[in-house]
């Protein structure tokens, strides 16, 4: 699907006192960003931010952190912002989850959301999948020692990729299911955009939780 560009994103992003300019200057240093010692959790490829902000809103006692590399997306993200709550403990990047290092110290992040990412079904692209051994390598390092990742999708080619991916590089998993609004995990589930919109049309949602 061709990402539809917004007239004027990137400059209301530039502008927006939500979105960090140059995060790597930021590394080691993200809870001064945030005026407390509260524990990180990003999600990588936000989308239109409801799944963060409806969690920042829930858990003002931790500290969340959007990435999404496309700013016609990031805007809308940015919309909805300035149409909820006042919210103190979210912020926002313009970036490529490749750089992930570039932008967090080792083990300064407590968990990762990874919720619907791009599947890249071609296989010539696997590295690029946000589940594929390459992310695992930088999820460990910038992960806390006791720090997970939560993978949601309802695309079970994805999700097989996943469960061989995290076990072949070293990771334990936990919470699995084939069916998530099916299963005992589904109490407190926070929906996405993408999850409310493949959930009613009858498309089973998977979710893993993979820690070291």
């Amino acid at each position: 699907m061709r990402l539809r560009k917004v007239k004027g994103a990137a400059e209301a992003i530039s502008q927006s006192r939500y979105v960090i300019p140059a995060p790597s200057e930021q590394k080691g240093h993200w809870r001064e960003v945030f005026g407390s010692s509260n524990p990180i959790y990003i999600e990588i490829g936000m989308g239109k931010g409801q799944f963060l902000t409806v969690l920042a809103q829930l858990h003002p006692d931790i500290n969340y952190i959007g990435m999404e590399r496309y700013d016609s997306v990031l805007v809308r993200a940015l919309e909805k912002r300035e149409h909820a709550e006042e919210i103190s403990n979210l912020f926002y990047l313009c970036e490529d989850a490749g750089q992930l290092t570039d932008m967090f110290a080792a083990g300064e992040v407590e968990g990762i959301y990874l919720n619907f990412s791009d599947p890249w079904p071609k296989e010539r692209h696997a590295k690029r999948r946000l589940t594929s051994s390459e992310f695992f390598a930088r999820y460990d390092v910038v992960l806390a020692k006791d720090g997970e990742v939560v993978f949601k999708t309802d695309n079970r080619a994805l999700f097989d990729f996943s469960l061989e991916q995290a076990a072949s590089s070293g990771w334990q998993l936990r919470d699995v299911t084939f069916d998530l609004h099916h299963s005992p995990y589904a109490e407190g589930n926070i929906m996405t955009e993408y999850e409310e919109k493949f959930s009613a049309i009858g498309n089973p949602i998977c979710r893993l939780v993979a820690y070291r």
